[in-house]
């Protein structure tokens, strides 16, 4: 039979390849029609029962190809999680491997003034991928997948290659269950609260003199979303934050700027909109409007894309079954 045996350099090494979870490889083995077999440091793929020695070879040989590219992704510092290994052996299923193996060829990295910046999941690199790919791209998804600082770090890099004349942050200046209009203070005193995250993003980046001189030169723009009525935003990298805060005329509105070689991203959670319960969010409503248009992409991240502390995802997994009771009694059941 053409059984195949690979080995690592510990058994925590191989374990890191499937997030550490068997289910995954579980996953593989309806995926791929192979059976795999795990020992210490070593992987073994074997056919399943009663399928010829030729019908077995080629399903034996992408389970193969696919662990190998595994193990360069995570030598390349990548960290192999569930919806990474998911995406990963189902595109190998379909015969995508070439195209994921450009992935780890063609290294993606980030520089900016102060550090580098590596993409950490699968996820990430394919939402940076994107970036560099389309004029617009909305990244969704939870908390702490980086779909705001990675659009940040993008913009960042695009003003230092001169690639873009200035970069626009935005944010809409929705209260996430507080209320800021009685603390003291100017206009702008009273919004910069609402654009701290973008500014303390920028100085992981930007030495804070370079950021107060490029600000100063309008060069960096950080304004709420108001404040981008009316305008063409030409030769820009434009970043809309907390997006889900839109209303639909909002982020017509805000797409509608979009000028000669320019770029936009649009980055939002839909689990965490403030808007009154009245109005409804331009995020969920532009993914049905724009979602075939060429030149504009969606990527969408998971609670288990967080690269956060590791409870952050688990509290979002915790609300996530909350808010669907009927899902999580379903998942419960089937444990049973």
């Amino acid at each position: 039979m053409p059984a195949r045996t690979l080995h690592f350099p510990s058994p925590r090494h191989l374990s890191s390849l499937y997030a550490g979870r068997e289910e995954n490889l579980a996953h593989a083995e309806r995926t791929l029609g192979v059976k795999l077999i795990t020992r210490e440091d070593w992987l073994k793929i074997e056919p399943p029962t009663g399928l010829s020695p030729a019908a077995a070879a080629p399903a034996i040989a992408v389970a193969a190809s696919l662990f190998t590219f595994l193990d360069s992704a995570r030598s390349q510092g990548m960290t192999i999680r569930t919806p990474d290994f998911h995406r990963i052996t189902d595109g190998f299923a379909r015969g995508e491997g070439d195209q994921l193996r450009a992935l780890i060829t063609e290294p993606l990295v980030i520089a900016t003034n102060r550090k580098t910046i590596v993409p950490k999941t699968l996820g990430q690199k394919l939402y940076l991928q994107s970036m560099l790919a389309h004029p617009v791209v909305f990244g969704i998804g939870p908390a702490g997948t980086g779909k705001t600082y990675l659009a940040m770090a993008a913009a960042v890099s695009a003003l230092l290659k001169n690639e873009v004349e200035r970069i626009i942050l935005t944010r809409p200046a929705v209260e996430a269950g507080e209320t800021l209009g009685f603390l003291p203070g100017d206009l702008r005193e009273k919004i910069l609260p609402y654009l701290r995250p973008l500014y303390d993003a920028l100085h992981d980046m930007l030495d804070p003199e370079d950021i107060t001189r490029l600000t100063e030169k309008s060069v960096i723009e950080i304004a709420p979303l108001a404040y981008m009525r009316g305008r063409t935003l030409s030769h820009a990298f434009i970043v809309l934050d907390e997006a889900q805060n839109t209303t639909p005329e909002q982020m017509m509105m805000f797409l509608t700027r979009l000028g000669e070689d320019s770029r936009m991203v649009v980055t939002g959670d839909i689990t965490q909109i403030d808007l009154p319960r009245a109005k409804q969010s331009g995020l969920l409503e532009v993914r049905h409007i724009l979602r075939d248009i060429p030149g504009i992409d969606f990527h969408t991240f998971s609670g288990s894309d967080v690269v956060r502390h590791p409870l952050v995802g688990k509290i979002i997994e915790a609300y996530e079954d909350y808010r669907n009771p009927i899902t999580a009694d379903n998942a419960a059941e089937e444990k049973r």
